[in-house]
């Protein structure tokens, strides 16, 4: 299983950094131009935590 890093502490799957997610999606971000940088896009996978204490 790949290690995948993630520091949105308010996603489900992140768990000490890490994604837990069983598959990811990654899609376009809103920008209107063509994407060149990881800024541009954005995880469609995430999931807010139902518990964020």
């Amino acid at each position: 299983m790949s290690k995948i890093k993630c520091n949105v502490e308010e996603c489900q799957y992140n768990t000490s950094d890490l994604c837990q997610a069983s598959t990811i999606q990654v899609k376009e971000g809103m920008q209107d131009h063509m994407i060149s940088t990881s800024d541009d896009t954005a995880c469609k996978t995430f999931t807010p935590k139902t518990d964020l204490s």
